[in-house]
Order: C-alpha cells, then structure tokens, then sequence
C-alpha cells in the first residue's frame, strides 16, 4: 500500500511549477478551437511522454489518452484542450495567443478553460510516477476535444465506442478553489413559425410569420420567471439567443421566422419537460409552432462525424460519494483547511460522464469561472501548483478508502 507523503507531493509541483508554466504557454500559443485542436493535441503528446507517462494514444476522435499504472481501479481526468475564439481582437490588453506571464498569472485564451488543467494533470501524473501512488489503480489523463462545441460528445464516444468507464472522473475545469459535484444541463432549442408573404404595401393578404413569433417571444419571456428551482443547482431558465427569418425582399411579409432558445436544465428537468413547456404556449400553438432540438454533426479534426441531439441533462453527485470525500480529504491534508463543495454554472463534459452515463465526475480545476470565455483571460501559477498536488494524491487516497485502509 503506497504511503502518501504530503509534503513531498507539494515540494514537487511547486519544483515543477517552471514546466507547468512553459507547458501551458506552449498550449495558449497554438490556436485550437472546436475541430482544429490537431497541434495541440500533439503538443501534449510530446509532454506526456517526456515526463514518463506508460502509454498515450490519440483516438479516433482526436481525443489524447495518457495512462499511468496497470491497477485494477480506473481513474480518470478530463481537461478539455479546445478553447472558443478570441472575440474582438480590440478588447484583448494583450495578444491572446502570444499570452503573458508575470509572477502570480499566465494570460492568453486558454489558460483557465482550460488547458491550464491540462498542465496540471500532466504534471501530476509525473509525480504519481515518481512517487509510485498508483500501485493499485490506473490513471488515464485524457485530453478531449469539441468540447466547446458539443460538451460531452467526446466523452460520449470515449464511453459508448472505446469502453473506458472509469470508477469517477476527475473534471480539471476552473472551480475558484473549490470542489464541485453537479451542474444545471442544458438544451439547444430551436423554434419555427409558418408564415404566408404578400407585398409589403399590402400586408393584409399575408400572415407575417415575425408578428407571429413576436407572440411567442412575449410567452417565453414569462416562461422564464416561472421555471423550476432547486436548492442546490439552482433555477432552471431560457433566453432567446438568435432569431432568423425569411422573405422574399425588405417589401415583403415574413414567410417564416426562426428562434434559437438556450435553455439551461435543473435538476428534474429534462427535455421532454423542456420541449413541451415551448409547444404548449398559447401563441406557439396558435402559430403551429414547431419545436425541436437542433443536432450536432460537426466533423471532428480527424474527419470523425459522431451526431447528437444538443441535449446534455443535468447531474449532480452526492456529496457523501466516496469520490468527493476523497477529493475533500486530499485537499484538508495537502492544505491544512476545508474546501468549498459547490457546483458549476456553466456545462461541462459532465453531462456526458455522469448525466448521461452514470458515472462520477468531480470538479477541481485551475482558475475561475469568470474567466472563461472572457478576453484578457488568464489564470494563477498558485492553481497550477494547488492542482497537480490534489491530482497526485487523490488516487492513492480514494483506493484506500475504499479498502477501508
């Protein structure tokens, strides 16, 4: 039975703090968004097998899987190693993908979501390596891609199709410092209204599909207010994101009109709930509305088109889970304090994981939420070293729970 020795643990991610810090500028400087994250992907490659990682393959999807151990117990780690774009260019202090560094913060797009975590996770598993925490377990750190775009679909396919089906999955997305344990889902809906066009000066022999829509609109506002709560994740809510129309010019009525609703899912919330609550508004079945999911079938870098519905459920895991002990207790021991246990606001490949799959996923990342997506994005060298730490430990100390050690 390995025997943790805390002190050890953090004297090694802070001695590797240099290599954590050149790893993930390495990663920020290497434009990757959804479907274009071939060169990272091979950047961390070149990573884990310089640090000593056992095996790393590259799956069909362009998903990167690094194992250390031959145990019996699976654990896993997820950072996803996609980013969005960077938005406009003139709200950015600096280049984004040049990045910047200074004693406390990395900067650039990227760096808290969230391939920050993937430095810690690649660092962490050098020190399960040396330190041998991994005699009765494999660890697989597993760096997914189109996340961004479809959240979970890589872990869909790497469930569904490549069988790995971990004990509990270890998600490395920015948590401030805490530990999370669920998230609200969501859905990406979509909403069309029939309409007939005439000439604009008469629109009277028409039926303006906008005016139509225009209804529902009013309707959905109000069917915001009155979704379902929940103590822990919260309310359940939508928002209108875009709106499409059709005409046959600008002198014409509307013959059709189109609406993108996100609707993000609470717990007891799901999406035959969601679709219905749309479909039985007065005004989208006086419009004959029709309301649908929208499907995701973007190829991935490799080529690789695996389809969804854009449906990604909410989830949450007990706090009392012995994976969430374990994370609180490696955390108590390494920092000499109790975490945070939260939730996340935003989605995670979790839906998948634990939403879809039932399999556990925790949250303990680098960085802050508020930084994701944001310009100017950056994240802390302190969260770096704070991570890998807890990464390192946790196996050793979650198999021995379970042994009753």
């Amino acid at each position: 039975m390995a025997t943790i020795d805390f002190a050890k643990i953090q004297e090694l991610a802070q001695a590797y703090l240099p290599a954590m810090t050149r790893f993930l500028r390495d990663m920020v400087a290497i434009p990757s968004e959804s479907c274009n994250e071939e060169k990272v992907v091979l950047r961390i490659k070149e990573e884990m097998e310089k640090v000593g990682f056992d095996k790393v393959e590259i799956d069909p999807m362009g998903n990167i899987l690094g194992y250390i151990g031959s145990g019996p117990r699976l654990i896993a780690f997820d950072a996803h190693i996609d980013t969005v774009g960077i938005g406009a260019p003139d709200n950015w202090d600096f280049d984004p993908y040049k990045g910047f560094e200074d004693d406390e913060c990395i900067g650039g797009r990227g760096t808290s979501d969230q391939e920050g975590g993937m430095a810690s996770m690649v660092y962490a598993g050098k020190i399960i390596k040396e330190l041998g925490l991994a005699d009765d377990c494999t660890v697989v750190m597993v760096g997914t891609v189109q996340e961004e775009d479809c959240d979970g679909l890589c872990w869909q396919y790497i469930i569904k199709e490549s069988g790995l089906k971990p004990e509990f999955v270890v998600s490395t997305e920015p948590t401030d410092g805490g530990i999370y344990r669920g998230q609200r889902g969501r859905m990406e809906i979509r909403v069309d209204v029939a309409g007939i066009s005439s000439h604009g000066s008469a629109p009277e022999r028409g039926d303006n599909a906008i005016f139509k829509m225009g209804k529902i609109l009013g309707e959905l506002e109000e069917l915001h207010t009155r979704l379902k709560d929940d103590d822990f994740l919260g309310k359940g809510s939508l928002t209108v994101s875009q709106i499409f129309y059709t005409s046959p010019s600008r002198c014409a009525v509307a013959d059709g009109c189109s609406i993108s609703i996100d609707r993000r899912l609470t717990a007891g919330e799901d999406a035959e709930l969601a679709l219905s609550q749309i479909a039985e508004l007065p005004a989208a079945k006086a419009a004959k509305a029709r309301v649908g999911m929208y499907k995701y079938d973007t190829p991935s870098y490799t080529g690789l088109v695996y389809p969804t519905d854009c449906y990604f459920p909410s989830w949450v895991v007990e706090e009392e889970h012995p994976a969430v002990q374990a994370a609180a207790e490696a955390y108590t021991s390494l920092f000499a304090s109790r975490p945070r246990i939260d939730k996340w606001t935003f989605s995670t490949n979790g839906v998948a994981i634990t939403g879809m799959h039932g399999i556990p996923t925790i949250g303990f990342g680098p960085g802050k939420e508020a930084q994701a997506h944001a310009p100017n994005e950056k994240t802390w060298k302190a969260d770096l070293v704070r991570c890998a730490a807890l990464y390192a430990a946790l196996p050793t100390i979650y198999t021995q729970k379970e042994k009753g050690a």
